[in-house]
């Protein structure tokens, strides 16, 4: 091979690029943003024009359109990938992080908390955030959910005073797996859709394996909260003084638990109902005998927009808030001002993110997996799951590993005579797509800044988890497609 050829081969690319962004943050200090920036512009500047081209049509762009991408500057272009990411994810943090800390002045937090302590016991609390996690993470994105239960795993770590980490953890651990395993996320529809894999049994099938893989997170994360103990930190959006303020306040000066839950319950209630809407057929166009049933699902399709729904819920925190400090403007203010400051440095890195993953993905990673394993000579379920795990680990998105996948091992299925159903093809590669989150993916940024985790931390923590589950959920997809076939 020859020099131009290995320095313009993706493999040799990405790896640059994990040296810079790694490199620049855990030796040289590195601001996350700055080490990601810096990355997305060296993976940028090696990767050829032709690459470019086929990438974008790869993506469905006409041949003038994809030189037109090509020959664009290269800040251009990482503008353009951060801008996307920022686009998708920044009206949500901003709106999470007012929802967050409203929750924490107010305290709904603690209300919430001291509701579910009385219901669960205290022993049980990690448990019951796992399994809440897991249930929310089905019709809502996972970022959706961390940030929606953070606040709660604050204010329950101050009435503990232990087990901050292996509360993060259990929400990390049920969301993620509920969110590439079981429709109706991006991810499965279009993985079921492309290996024609029917909808309600890759939900049964993703719910069995996702009790089985979150059972084991939640074992490493008892052990990881053991080894690896993570106080509760200061940060400007959510002081220690103010939980610690709140946790001794008497019941009465607390809101009600149904208005506690109001700015949790209105995103993820209408969420959820666009979800079923969608996954049924219906849509806002859809023709129907009452007026009334049209107005309601017009509704619920303006609602049910991500961002809309957060925005809801940010103003009925805003007005709990406001209640609660009986109208103090300078006060809501300043928790206003607070909260946005936190928001605006994680929406920063989570977009640096976003254009590092975005210039990997135009080197044609994806592809140049896809040649590698596509005459692998092993059986097809380990396969399916290795090449999810190779494509999230290079590039960062669970979704986008379980698109690639799904895409180059569809024909290997169909021309195959498979001794088990599709099914646990399509099981594989979701849980592969758990593999490894690091520094070129949003949610790692995600859960770090808004947990205050280090990097290292969350390495040593949230990374390995999600393997294990990934692992986890492999070793049984292999035995259950030994035992019930479904052929």
């Amino acid at each position: 091979m020859s020099l131009q050829s290995l320095i313009s081969d993706p493999l040799f690319i990405l790896f640059i690029g994990i040296i810079i962004v790694v490199g620049g943050i855990i030796v040289l200090k590195l601001h996350a943003f700055l080490a990601l920036i810096l990355a997305a512009f060296v993976v940028a500047l090696l990767t050829p024009s032709i690459a470019i081209e086929t990438y974008a049509m790869t993506k469905g762009a006409s041949l003038e359109s994809a030189r037109q991408l090509a020959d664009s500057h290269v800040g251009k272009r990482i503008a353009t990938a951060l801008g996307s990411t920022c686009g998708k994810i920044g009206i949500l943090i901003a709106m999470a992080s007012i929802i967050g800390k409203c929750m924490l002045e107010s305290g709904a937090a603690e209300k919430i908390v001291r509701s579910t302590l009385k219901l669960t016991g205290v022993k049980n609390a990690p448990v019951t955030f796992l399994g809440s996690s897991f249930f929310l993470g089905i019709p809502v994105f996972f970022d959706t959910v961390f940030y929606l239960m953070i606040p709660l795993a604050k204010s329950m770590a101050m009435r503990l005073g232990k087990n901050y980490l292996l509360l993060v953890l259990a929400i990390t651990a049920g969301a993620a797996m509920a969110n590439s395993l079981v429709p109706p996320t991006p991810g499965p529809l279009f993985l079921i859709s492309e290996m024609n894999i029917p909808i309600g049994m890759m939900m049964m099938g993703g719910f069995l394996v996702g009790l089985v893989t979150i059972v084991a997170g939640y074992l490493f994360a008892v052990w990881a909260n053991r080894k690896f103990p993570v106080p509760l930190r200061d940060s400007i959006d959510a002081p220690l003084k103010n939980i610690k303020a709140l946790s001794s306040q008497d019941n009465a000066n607390l809101p009600t638990l149904w208005f506690s839950l109001l700015p949790i319950i209105i995103p993820l209630v209408f969420i959820t109902a666009k979800a079923i809407l969608d996954t049924t057929g219906h849509s806002e166009s859809s023709g129907t005998s009452s007026f009334f049933a049209a107005q309601g699902i017009a509704l619920i399709y303006f609602l049910g927009e991500k961002n809309t729904a957060l925005i809801s819920g940010g103003l009925v925190a805003l007005l709990m808030l406001a209640i609660q400090k009986k109208g103090d403007r300078t006060e809501m203010v300043t928790s206003v001002q607070a909260a946005l400051m936190s928001a605006g440095v994680i929406i920063l890195i989570t977009s640096a993110g976003g254009a590092f993953g975005g210039m990997l993905q135009q080197t044609g990673i994806s592809a140049r997996i896809g040649e590698l394993t596509q005459d692998y000579q092993m059986a097809l379920i380990p396969l399916s799951f290795l090449i999810s795990a190779v494509v999230r680990t290079a590039q960062g998105s669970a979704t986008v590993a379980m698109i690639t996948a799904s895409g180059i091992l569809a024909g290997m299925a169909d021309s195959m005579s498979l001794e088990y159903h599709q099914l646990y093809l399509g099981l594989a590669i979701a849980c592969g797509s758990k593999l490894i989150p690091w520094m070129n993916d949003s949610g790692f940024w995600i859960v770090c800044k808004m947990s205050n985790l280090t990097e290292q931390e969350a390495l040593k923590t949230f990374s390995p988890m999600l393997t294990i589950m990934g692992i986890s959920g492999l070793i049984i997809i292999v035995i259950a497609a030994k035992v019930f076939p479904l052929v």
